[in-house]
């Protein structure tokens, strides 16, 4: 099989850390990964714990555009792997194949992620990296729009306010104009 990411080298068989069954690119060193050998490693090897590396070592790269699979030569959608990390890997998902660029790896392994390789590829987790990221955007703009002091104070507020026995009195009271007047405030 010609190389998906560099289109110069082979895919040639080979094993991810001593673990489980991959190709590997002789030119570039990425790896081309079919799940059911890592779900069947996997279940066979409950027990293993992937070794700590040393993040600043990594540079894995992420492939900008879209990759072909290599066995059906369609193209392959690409995972977040985290809200906070840009890489996305690339799936293939005819073939049950997922396409890690040398580097890509060991960086999963550094975030204590090489054990959900399979989960990524969910739409449970791909949806929880949405809902984390549209999260995080709505506390940037809020925190930019009150200031960091008004922002923290608001937070409090909302938190004895959620916890409150008395929450709905109490969110009455705050919103009229004037609480103290039959016709803006009812108990």
């Amino acid at each position: 099989m010609k190389c998906t990411a560099c289109q110069q080298g082979n895919l040639v068989p080979s094993f991810i850390d001593a673990l489980f069954r991959s190709h590997t690119c002789n030119n570039c060193g990425g790896n081309w990964i079919l799940i059911e050998d890592y779900i069947s490693w996997k279940e066979r090897h409950p027990e293993h714990v992937f070794d700590d590396i040393c993040v600043e070592s990594i540079e894995a790269g992420d492939t900008v555009g879209a990759l072909i699979c290599p066995v059906t030569g369609g193209i392959m959608s690409k995972f977040r792997i985290t809200k906070d990390n840009a890489h996305r890997i690339d799936y293939s998902a005819r073939v049950g194949g997922v396409w890690l660029n040398k580097g890509e790896w060991e960086m999963l392994v550094a975030g204590g992620l090489a054990g959900n390789l399979n989960s990524i590829l969910t739409d449970a987790w791909q949806k929880r990296i949405r809902q984390e990221k549209t999260s995080d955007t709505f506390e940037n703009l809020y925190r930019s729009k009150f200031g960091e002091s008004d922002y923290q104070k608001a937070c409090d507020v909302r938190e004895w306010l959620h916890n409150h026995a008395q929450k709905a009195d109490l969110r009455a009271f705050l919103m009229a104009e004037n609480p103290f007047s039959a016709i803006d405030y009812v108990l």
